[in-house]
């Protein structure tokens, strides 16, 4: 991707930025006050929030008519998507430079990356089940434990926000012969609250690698459930998330293959709020990942039972105080290319967090340690300050570690090796926040992540030697990285534009790390008149090594999508979009497709509670 065109659009943003800014000074709507839990696992305004945080709300995700989570998160810079193909297929989330084992994520706070491959199956995960994203950039073990080096990724479910009964239905078709269909309702009465969304999605795809011309489809069936009530000071709630799919994909001989994947979480939530200042709550959890492949026996399994539970005191009006107990029991299971395990793991936790306010200076301090059957204990810390300057600017610092234990495929799969220690990282990072008046906002951030012990697969003679390849902690990264960003509002007109630049390095070969831009801008805009509402999303990236053993590269490239919504009435909306608009031939991995030009189209009905 060319330098100085990069350069050139994120100037001609920032310069929007400013003569925007100035025009709107007097508008009443604030953009900082919706509500956030991830970054502190307590309730705050984006305000308050010291972290790097982005939230992708119910509107946006209508607005992008994306067909999985992971199409919400690539228009926002410092996020790079590597995905195999078409939809259903294996899709990877970089955060920061990090590794794609290195961001965990989340349904409604519970983590569903498998033991077994470290990813999460985000490429299952339906937009319509969704209420809000969170993505917390940087590391966050020590709130939640293992993976969260890159970052967290927070996916909220739908819930009724008011009161009485909310439904919707959604239906929409396009290209590759894509259709999906969804309904939900949801009732919130004094007592008892319910809900209950379902989707269909089912697609022919396109050939998943270049060198073939057979498509390749996928199938989702996606559930979720809650029931809840409050009795005196006990909150109550039983939730089920199910998400049950079939992917075809070709194997490198371009044999035609399929597997069937469920993933599930099933939890029971407590909170309590009998004594004054002070809120427990008790999360269990059963999480589930499954995958079958239909033409052998070869499968992959993970069944974890997660016991998650937070105690937060108030002291005075300036101090919120949180400790919490964090329990993992998990069992793998695998048959994988002749190599099999079956094997359980155990992880218990202790989180301790400060957050302080005093005056215009806010600071969290942070410890956690964490006992793992296979490694021993682990001490993970974190130290965030921010102080507002001005009434409108602020400037904060971080710092902290985080760490990724060896899942069981590392340790015990083809290569396996049970001596494998954690993979560590230290991160540093100031940053600076500036509300241009109460629709606009602009931050900037430097940031570095050291990372060591990196997990490589050794093998010293080649594949095919005498000498088995063995897994190995062997490699050194440094992540520098500097990011902008402005969110804001005009009359109809609403804007984000992103930019990061940022260099993912291994220190022992000096190569770029893989699948990870070093420059990216991202932008998305949406203009509302009357009942028409027009929109657009920019994804503009530099190239990318398209692994860490050769010099093949994926070009950089420009993605732009277009919408447009009309209102037929307050209940029925349609909406059409053409997904890469320029028809740009790019590849997210190298020898793997991706989908060219494409329209669709949607209905949604969505009446007022």
């Amino acid at each position: 991707m060319n330098t100085r065109l990069l350069l050139a659009l994120l100037t001609s943003q920032i310069t929007l930025t400013a003569a925007s800014g100035s025009a709107i000074a007097d508008e009443d709507a604030t953009l900082l006050d919706t509500i956030i839990v991830t970054a502190t696992r307590t309730p705050q305004t984006l305000s308050e929030t010291i972290a790097p945080i982005i939230v992708i709300d119910r509107d946006d995700i209508e607005r992008s008519q994306a067909l999985d989570a992971a199409d919400l998160l690539r228009f926002h810079a410092g996020i790079d998507i590597g995905r195999n193909g078409g939809p259903g297929q294996v899709t990877s989330i970089f955060i920061r430079g990090t590794e794609s084992n290195h961001t965990l994520v989340l349904v409604d706070g519970v983590r569903i990356n498998p033991g077994t491959i470290g990813g999460a199956a985000i490429q299952n995960i339906h937009p319509d089940l969704i209420e809000r994203i969170e993505i917390v950039k940087g590391p966050r073990s020590v709130l939640y434990g293992s993976n969260a080096i890159g970052g967290v990724v927070n996916i909220i479910t739908r819930r009724n926000k008011g009161s009485g009964t909310q439904s919707f239905a959604h239906f929409s078709s396009g290209s590759y012969n894509t259709k999906q269909g969804s309904v939900g309702l949801h009732h919130n009465a004094s007592a008892w609250r319910l809900g209950l969304d379902l989707n269909l999605l089912d697609s022919d795809g396109f050939p998943t690698r270049q060198e073939s011309t057979l498509d390749r489809g996928y199938n989702n069936r996606s559930i979720n459930a809650y029931a809840g009530t409050t009795v005196n000071s006990l909150d109550i709630e039983l939730s089920h998330w199910l998400s049950d799919s079939n992917t075809e994909y070709l194997d490198f001989s371009l044999s035609p293959l399929d597997q069937d994947q469920t993933n599930s979480a099933t939890t029971l939530k407590l909170g309590y709020t009998g004594i004054e200042n002070f809120t427990s709550t008790a999360i269990v959890s059963l999480v589930t990942d499954d995958i079958e492949q239909n033409q052998s026996n070869d499968f992959v399994q993970t069944n974890n039972v997660i016991v998650d539970w937070q105690n937060d005191i108030a002291i005075g009006n300036n101090q919120l105080f949180s400790a919490g107990l964090w329990l993992s029991r998990e069992n793998n299971e695998s048959l994988a290319f002749g190599t099999t395990f079956d094997e359980d793991t155990d992880i218990d936790a202790f989180y301790v967090q400060d957050q302080l306010n005093f005056g215009n200076h806010r600071l969290v301090l942070g410890a956690r340690h964490s006992d793992h059957s296979d490694f021993g204990g682990e001490l993970t810390w974190s130290a965030e300050y921010g102080i507002q300057i001005t009434p409108r600017t602020r400037i904060s610092t971080s710092a902290g570690t985080a760490f990724r234990a060896p899942d069981a495929t590392d340790r015990f799969g083809f290569g396996g090796n049970p001596e494998l220690d954690p993979e560590r990282a230290r991160n540093i990072e100031i940053g600076l926040q500036h509300q241009i008046n109460n629709t606009q906002s602009i931050r900037i951030a430097a940031f570095r992540n050291e990372i060591k012990n990196l997990i490589n697969f050794f093998d010293p003679d080649g594949f095919l030697g005498p000498i088995e390849g063995v897994n190995v902690n062997v490699d050194k990264a440094t992540i520098n990285g500097l990011e902008l960003g402005y969110q804001g509002a005009h009359g109809s007109w609403g804007y984000g534009i992103e930019a990061i630049i940022q260099d993912p390095r291994n220190d022992d070969t000096g190569r770029v790390l893989a699948r990870r831009a070093k420059r990216s801008l991202t932008t998305q805009i949406n203009y509302t008149v009357g009942k028409v509402q027009l929109g657009g999303d920019l994804l503009l990236t530099s190239r990318r090594n398209d692994s860490d053993f050769s010099t093949e590269e994926n070009a950089g490239y420009l993605l732009v999508n277009t919408g447009v919504s009309y209102r037929l009435t307050p209940e029925y909306t349609v909406s059409t979009k053409i997904e890469n608009l320029l028809d740009s031939q790019y590849q997210l991995a190298n020898n793997f497709n991706t989908p060219g030009r494409g329209l669709y189209v949607e209905f949604r009905y969505s009446p007022a509670s």
